[in-house]
């Protein structure tokens, strides 16, 4: 029976909610707020029509952007600088006042001393890119220690008889060319050695002297780097040099850079 009873007051519960509710009167609207006089209504653009949205569009483009107007107004109350140049293009006016790069590098020479040299380096200065001197000093092939020519083959011999009884056996009479009749007395790989020979020599009366064998001392030399159209025969009749020989450019650059 309870049960039956709270099924009952559940079904008439239900009934009586949706006879409020179907009966209820709907609810009133809201008014909507005054809008001020004299001010237009926003409008989102998709509520635009056509004709408003050309209208807008057109309006946008005739009038100035914010930041420009500002910008605009910056420049009419501060004071006007100067723009600093760009700087030039390489491939223009600048790149035609690099300097030249060297076709091919020469040295000339050897000269006969240190004043034949600075001539030659002066001459050559307006010619080239660049330039340097150089000198290598070469040392003889060997030394020979011997007596200078006598008056003739006679008086060669008596000189050889007179060294074997001082007791000195190395020697040897030179036959032929301007040397001839002079008697050689030994070749030594160094300078003291040979110095020393003569030395011994001399003090036992013979006349002797110690020469290089070879061309030795200071040889002059100018590095040039030249353009297209150096005339490397002109330079050496104009310089006096014996040789215009090709040399690597590398080194001659290097040193002109550290000169710099």
């Amino acid at each position: 029976m309870l049960l039956r009873a709270s099924i009952v007051l559940l079904l008439a519960l239900n009934l009586g909610v949706a006879l409020w509710w179907a009966m209820r009167s709907p609810p009133v609207p809201e008014a909507p707020s005054a809008h001020p006089a004299g001010v237009p209504r926003l409008q989102l653009l998709s509520e635009a029509t056509p004709q408003a949205r050309a209208t807008a569009a057109s309006a946008g483009a005739a009038d100035p952007q914010p930041e420009a107007a500002l910008a605009e107004a910056g420049e009419a109350g501060a004071p006007r600088t100067e723009t600093p140049p760009a700087p030039a293009d390489a491939s223009g006016e600048d790149a035609a006042a690099a300097p030249t790069q060297p076709s091919r590098c020469l040295a000339l020479g050897p000269f006969a001393d240190a004043d034949a040299l600075a001539t030659a380096r002066t001459r050559l200065q307006p010619q080239v890119l660049h330039l340097r001197t150089r000198e290598i000093v070469e040392a003889p092939r060997g030394w020979r220690v011997m007596l200078p020519p006598l008056a003739d083959r006679d008086a060669a011999q008596a000189a050889v008889q007179n060294l074997v009884a001082a007791g000195f056996n190395d020697h040897f009479i030179i036959a032929t060319g301007e040397e001839a009749n002079a008697i050689a007395l030994g070749r030594f790989s160094g300078e003291a050695a040979a110095r020393r020979h003569a030395a011994n020599l001399r003090a036992a009366g013979f006349g002797a002297q110690a020469e290089p064998l070879g061309d030795a001392g200071t040889r002059h030399w100018l590095d040039v780097a030249v353009a297209d159209g150096f005339d490397a025969a002109a330079a050496r009749t104009e310089t006096g040099a014996a040789r215009a020989d090709s040399v690597d450019c590398a080194g001659l650059a290097e040193a002109a850079a550290a000169a710099r």
